[in-house]
């Protein structure tokens, strides 16, 4: 079958962007189908470094329609904001962009409330959200009170239900001491950004699923990683949709029986931004270098991630839930700087050994990593052009981090350019 899912097997940050962009070379449809503008997809093509929050990465591919799916809430104003800024860098969205109807909107109130929730939360339950607004649209989605796309298609419905929800966040607002927000201020923003969206509203249930009859090559691309997923995650650090393969089919509208293949990606270390456990990080010198090589800062928000060793406790579990048929792992030249490289393969938790993921997220802060020791190749790998040309040591690791996980390496990366990428064959 021709429908590739593409999912992170991490927490996120795993260079998704960069392997969607390598895969869609001769794609036909690049679909998103979760998450929001807390997302970023970096990518680098030249000399040119592109950052996509709710764009679709096969946008670089010219003969490539791009769709932003209904499992996508979306806000409006930061679409306009990244299409323009695109448009001003020669791209051109005419006839190669889809928004479902069926996408909900992330609107300013959002965003205020997502600030206060994270805001009123003590010291030890902050979530580490990007206070984008993606938590309460999605909650507003499933207290059934959202505004859809489909809704920008009529100003007059628009102007009412954004009218009605505004003066519901504005008593919630008022009762917590805060400024309501000014309905002619931002209605005005909305408009604007809804005039920009509107021509590219469609029902993209159609559109994908036309195309998977036709055959066409079709790449779903999901954000954020398989550990901040809404009913896998490490609950309550998690983001608020599914990112796992399974959500690719509702966060799209295309059936189970299309996809073919999941290709899970990762890094050849392990990174996480935001709070909650991260059982191999390194607080030390050694992250710290990590993180430098690495330029391991958010996409989105700037933010320094956190480093450390290879996770494959966590990672096999991931492999697992999505079905993972074959890895793509990335960053592995960063790994180029270490005489020896340690592989966390299981978990101490409650004075047990354990190869499994722990349910309870309170078990996973608590655990405590068993390493086995591999040494390192100590030779640059950047300029590795195929697995051949990488050193014995080099593929000594990937093929045990591969064998750990119970999943085939296919692709490998070994810097941040498009050119970085190869097959491994």
């Amino acid at each position: 079958m021709s429908v590739t899912v593409i999912v992170g097997i991490q927490w996120g940050d795993e260079g998704k962007g960069k392997i969607i962009d390598f895969l869609t070379e001769d794609a036909d449809i690049v679909a998103r189908f979760q998450g929001g503008s807390n997302a970023g997809h970096t990518v680098e093509i030249g000399k040119d470094k592109f950052v996509l929050h709710l764009v679709p990465s096969g946008i670089f591919r010219k003969d490539t329609l791009c769709l932003i799916c209904n499992g996508v809430v979306v806000d409006p104003v930061a679409l306009m904001d990244e299409m323009r800024g695109l448009e001003k860098d020669g791209l051109d969205f005419k006839g190669r962009l889809q928004i479902s109807t069926r996408a909900h909107l992330v609107l300013q109130y959002h965003r205020t409330i997502d600030g206060l929730y994270e805001l009123k939360r003590k010291d030890g339950e902050k979530i580490g959200t990007t206070k984008r607004g993606i938590g309460p649209a999605y909650a507003d989605k499933v207290a059934r009170t959202g505004i859809r796309a489909c809704d920008i298609l009529d100003e007059n419905t628009l102007r009412a239900k954004f009218a009605k929800q505004l003066a519901y966040y504005n008593e919630i607002f008022s009762s917590c001491g805060e400024k309501a927000l000014s309905f002619d201020e931002e209605w005005s923003r909305l408009r604007r950004a809804a005039e920009y969206i509107r021509p590219y509203i469609a029902d993209t249930v159609l559109t994908i699923n036309k195309a998977a009859r036709e055959k066409k090559k079709i790449v779903l691309e999901g954000a954020q990683g398989m550990w901040l997923d809404v009913d896998y995650g490490t609950y309550p650090f998690v983001t608020s949709s599914n990112t796992t393969s399974g959500g690719a089919c509702t966060g799209s509208g295309l059936s189970p029986k299309h996809i073919g293949s999941v290709v899970g990606v990762m890094k050849a270390y392990a990174t996480r931004v935001g709070e909650g456990p991260f059982p191999t990080e390194l607080s030390d010198a050694v992250g710290e270098s990590i993180r430098s090589a690495g330029r391991e800062f958010g996409a989105s928000t700037g933010r320094p991630r956190r480093c450390g060793w290879f996770d494959a406790v966590s990672a096999r579990y991931s492999c697992m839930v999505n079905g993972v048929d074959s890895l793509a792992i990335t960053k592995l030249d960063i790994l180029d700087q270490f005489d020896e490289i340690m592989i966390c393969t299981a978990y101490e938790v409650d004075g047990r050994k354990t190869f499994d993921m722990p349910s309870d997220t309170e078990k996973i802060i608590a655990a405590k990593p068993i390493y086995e020791a591999i040494p390192g190749w100590r030779t640059k790998t950047s300029g590795a052009t195929s697995w051949n040309s990488l050193p014995d040591k080099a593929r000594k690791y990937l093929d045990k981090i591969a064998r750990l996980v119970e999943a085939p390496a296919s692709i490998i990366s070994v810097g941040p350019r498009r050119d970085q990428t190869f097959m491994a064959e």
